[in-house]
């Protein structure tokens, strides 16, 4: 089970990712969005998406620069590991709960609303369930160790997270890790795999390029102040 949960799993959850990118993009390339009912209903929508929204991104930078940055990183810029522990438990716990409360809106928006409810998915259901689990177990186990330090999950579970990233995962770092983080690290890895499934597949498609692309006129500048422009061909003002 060991062998399954740490060095099997993360990979299967991964295949699963890219296989359901890649079919979703061939063969349900019109489905590949949010599927936005806000034409339904938008006073709710406009503060519960955003509150989910930054919410999530804040969660995923944590958890990438929790498990990506190397401990010896940290230390060699003046960082001790209680400090880490105080950023981990204050922010992540924040962006955990603005996420709950933006989606525990999203979910109450569609439950009540009378035309919204259409738009939902069994798909949808099931990730609405997961995204919550992996979350509140992740908060419920950073909460049960904050004494001190904490847990170092930077000594356990970040170790071998980047060592899938060499094809050569370190399952032992993984056997004495509370139970907490080896449920909420299973359920992430559900998550991942349920993505392409889901509405959350229009994180691959979200607009990145509209942060670099040049300005639209809307309206072009008074003649009267750059002077006259010569006319186009075909646009040539009649006169009397």
């Amino acid at each position: 089970m060991t062998t399954f949960l740490w060095g099997a799993l993360p990979y299967i959850a991964c295949a699963l990712l890219v296989a359901g990118l890649t079919w979703r993009y061939r063969y349900d390339r019109y489905g590949w969005t949010s599927r936005s009912c806000q034409v339904h209903e938008s006073r709710l929508l406009d503060v519960a998406s955003p509150v989910f929204h930054y919410g999530i991104l804040f969660v995923l930078a944590g958890h990438l620069v929790g498990l990506l940055v190397p401990a010896s990183w940290t230390r060699s810029l003046g960082v001790d590991a209680h400090t880490c522990h105080l950023y981990s438990l204050y922010g992540g716990t924040l962006a955990g709960v603005l996420t709950v409360a933006g989606l525990a809106l999203l979910v109450h928006r569609r439950r009540t609303g009378v035309p919204v409810p259409r738009a939902t998915t069994a798909n949808d259901k099931v990730m609405y369930l997961v995204l919550v689990a992996a979350i509140v177990l992740g908060m419920t186990a950073k909460l049960s160790r904050t004494a001190g330090d904490g847990y170092d999950y930077r000594a356990t579970i970040a170790p071998w997270a980047r060592s899938l990233l060499t094809l050569r995962p370190r399952t032992a770092l993984m056997a004495d890790v509370p139970v907490l983080y080896q449920v909420h690290t299973v359920i992430g890895m559900l998550l991942v795999a349920l993505v392409p499934y889901t509405r959350l597949v229009h994180m691959f498609s979200a607009p990145v390029q509209y942060l670099f692309r040049p300005y639209v006129v809307y309206r072009s500048r008074d003649p009267r102040q750059s002077g006259p422009r010569p006319e186009r061909r075909g646009w040539e003002t009649t006169r009397n």
